[in-house]
């Protein structure tokens, strides 16, 4: 089966954190593929990753950004696929930057925004597995059973140390 998800990021620096959402991927089962697409140095890679996402059977995009982070936002505006964007942090700012660049997105190109860095790109992941478990049972389930492994693995009392 080929990839149902997009994890693309903007430089080769993002992908420690982007990883996140590809294990999270992996353990549930989906299919994705990975991709470095900079919004300002490869627009025209960018362009031809949005426009042809749908057709190559893409559901949902994972797309992480630092700085300036317009990779998200342009994105959204080159295709129907939902993003999912994760802001990366940075040095200056330490990524708030980034969450405001990303959440601010004009009306009619929607990114769903996540929290900022590897909490933030494990949620992505998420994200993009309940987006694919709407018309997937048996997906649904892998990701009922994940939730419910999660909930069982909380005690109910503390433990001392």
């Amino acid at each position: 089966m080929g990839a149902e998800v997009g994890i693309i990021m903007g430089s080769q620096s993002d992908w420690p954190v982007l990883k996140e959402a590809a294990a999270m991927l992996d353990a549930l089962e989906v299919p994705y593929e990975t991709r470095i697409v900079s919004a300002h140095r490869t627009p025209d890679r960018l362009w031809d990753y949005g426009r042809t996402a749908a057709e190559r059977g893409l559901k949902a995009i994972v797309a992480g950004a630092g700085g300036a982070a317009h990779l998200p936002g342009m994105m959204a505006s080159k295709t129907l696929v939902p993003v999912i964007g994760v802001p990366m942090q940075t040095r200056a700012l330490q990524g708030v930057d980034s969450l405001y660049s990303i959440v601010q997105m004009p009306r009619g190109f929607p990114v769903a925004t996540m929290a900022i860095g590897g909490p933030g790109a494990a949620n992505a992941g998420l994200m993009a597995a309940q987006i694919l478990a709407l018309s997937d049972p048996a997906l649904a389930q892998r990701l009922a059973a994940w939730r419910a492994a999660l909930s069982a693995s909380i005690p109910e009392e503390p433990e001392d140390d």
